[in-house]
């Protein structure tokens, strides 16, 4: 192969990595000029991945598809064609080909992962170019594997993506992605905090600031960070309302760093007596500092390792105390955050605290308070249970399928063989896409569900509104619901949820205890299917429960918000004691 096509494809790469269409046609243009069938092909192709970078992904499938008449194994025409399906959601053709495509380049790019010395310039770089087509393959195959709710194949295509990352902060991003992925499923502790601690050898340069000017007065008015993307429309944020409405203000004011895009949700959060900063777009430096010269005493990071998170700014550590553990469910591995905040049922007394790097800190009561009227206007309950006017009984689910792990849908199919009458709806995403939906038909009825009494239903905007269909929601395991559980029972509807053994899987039992519904939790997949079965065969305690559902919840800890606060402040002023006295908490 020529270098100087070589050194065009390897351009054209580094124009994709930026986003840069017009880029990519001009070494469209440039590769045509060299003149030759094959130089003619791959300009095509480039033409093709300029297109999809475009967003016109019929362009972009109809071109690839044109040079692989001409030449079926043509790679850059075989990722612009996968990439238009995956961005068609055309999902068992994309995943197909990428599965396919990943084989291919693995098989060319064998002599340089088995250790061998690089050989000349031009063979060097045809390898990087092979390796840029392997990167963007699996970042299309993750994404397609995630919407097919297939969350571990999505997480081995980040893993290999990440060696392959352009730089540092891709790597890192990718990383994290592939840390938040792998709580779809059972990880031993230990496991799980290992995978988590490596991710600090992504943020390895970094200085973190060294504390020294901390006035360490043990009962002054404290300075509260909070730091988050989520202070926008997003499940998080239905949490959130309480940190800047509800603290006590003569012993503490309160920062928030927001990092994420402005929606209607910001601006009504914005009405709360808080100094916000608006932080799109600053470097993790630049957040970094401004925590800083904001001379804060405990930053709270509400992200985790979930998307666009902030975690390369808690690097730094820039507050004297940096805690995390409020909208993500495990260890950020990062040693610059000192505590994860946990409650009594997410992590009993006693439970093992090996899956965390933090020190765990307890909240008395609940980990979470649930405000929704910050964030919108809630519809209200249906007047009855849809047994009434059916006159079986419905159980739902209207989490995010990924979640749906084959413990979940196993205990599911004991449920509905134990109530040969009964019904399951599910709702999510990917029952939006058709191939999402022939892919999971397929997975239940491999998994022995019958199809015949389950409805699939796609997302809707008004998806509250669909609990009047629903008699009594089933939380999945061992990635339980949050914000799902509460929506469900502010609209009357009963959840079952299993205890798990780890904290992540005991979100659902930690919020039914805070709303004083114990007797919802299950300690085992057979009590889980009998506490279920126990609900349905009694459609009159059903429609009582469900009359007095939102009184009983808005009555309970998970929404008493003043009574939150308290908790959490009180957490807040022993943490800072403990770090007046020690330097640590």
């Amino acid at each position: 192969m020529a270098e100087e096509l070589l050194d065009w494809q390897l351009t054209c790469d580094r124009f994709a990595r930026e986003g840069d269409v017009r880029g990519m046609r001009a070494c469209a243009k440039e590769v045509r000029a060299l003149g030759g069938r094959e130089n003619a092909l791959e300009a095509r192709a480039m033409e093709a991945d300029a297109a999809l970078y475009g967003g016109d992904a019929e362009a972009a499938g109809a071109i690839a598809a044109a040079v692989l008449r001409e030449d079926a194994g043509h790679l850059h025409a075989r990722l612009a064609l996968a990439g238009a399906d995956s961005q068609t959601f055309a999902l068992q053709r994309a995943l197909e080909a990428l599965h396919a495509l990943i084989t291919d380049l693995d098989r060319d790019l064998l002599p340089y992962t088995q250790g061998k010395p690089r050989q000349a310039t031009a063979r060097e770089k045809w390898a990087r170019h092979r390796r840029a087509l392997l990167f963007r393959t699996l970042l299309f195959l993750a994404d397609d594997a995630y919407l097919a709710a297939a969350p571990e194949e999505a997480a081995a295509a980040l893993y290999r993506a990440t060696a392959l990352a352009p730089d540092a902060a891709m790597a890192a991003a990718l990383y994290s992605k592939y840390l938040f992925l792998r709580n779809y499923r059972a990880q031993a502790d230990e496991q799980k905090r290992a995978e988590a601690e490596a991710f600090g050898a992504f943020l390895a340069g970094v200085s973190p600031y060294r504390q020294e000017h901390v006035l360490r007065v043990p009962e002054r008015r404290l300075r509260i960070g909070y730091l988050s993307r989520d202070f926008r429309l997003h499940a998080m944020a239905y949490f959130l309302a309480p940190f800047l409405r509800d603290f006590t203000p003569e012993a503490f004011s309160v920062y928030v760093y927001a990092t994420g895009p402005v929606d209607d949700v910001t601006r009504r959060l914005r009405r709360f007596p808080v100094q916000w900063r608006d932080v799109r777009g600053r470097s993790a430096h630049t957040c970094a500092r401004l925590i800083a010269e904001d001379q804060i005493d405990i930053l709270v990071d509400f992200s985790g390792h979930t998307q666009d998170n902030a975690l390369p700014t808690l690097a730094y550590h820039a507050a004297p105390v940096q805690l995390s553990g409020l909208g993500y469910v495990a260890t950020t591995g990062l040693a610059a955050v000192d505590g994860f905040l946990v409650d009594g049922v997410t992590m009993p007394l006693g439970a093992s605290e090996a899956a965390f790097s933090e020190r765990v800190v307890r909240l008395p009561h609940c980990q979470f308070c649930y405000a929704p009227g910050a964030v919108r206007e809630m519809p209200e309950e249906a007047a009855d249970i849809p047994y009434r006017r059916n006159g079986f009984v419905t159980f739902g689910s209207f989490n995010n399928l990924a979640k749906l792990s084959d413990e979940t849908l196993l205990c599911w199919r004991a449920i509905l063989e134990a109530l040969p009458e009964s019904r399951l709806v599910l709702k999510g995403k990917t029952l939006s896409v058709p191939d999402g939906r022939a892919l999971f038909r397929a997975r239940l009825r491999t998994l022995g569900l019958p199809l015949g009494r389950i409805e699939l239903r796609p997302f809707s905007a008004h998806y509250l509104e669909e609990y009047a269909d629903i008699d009594i929601a089933l939380d999945p395991t061992p990635y339980t619901g949050g914000l799902t559980t509460c929506e469900a029972l502010f609209m009357g509807v009963p959840v079952v949820t299993l205890r798990g053994t780890t904290h992540g899987s005991r979100f659902g039992a930690s919020l039914l205890k805070a709303a004083d519904l114990p007797e919802l939790i299950a300690e085992n997949e057979m009590d889980y299917v009998k506490k279920a079965c126990a609900l349905a065969r009694h459609p009159d305690l059903l429609a009582k429960n469900h009359r007095r559902m939102r009184a009983h919840l808005r009555a309970s800890r998970l929404m008493d918000a003043k009574a939150y606060m308290q908790d959490v402040e009180r957490i807040y002023r022993a943490l800072w004691r403990a770090y007046c006295r020690t330097g640590s908490i």
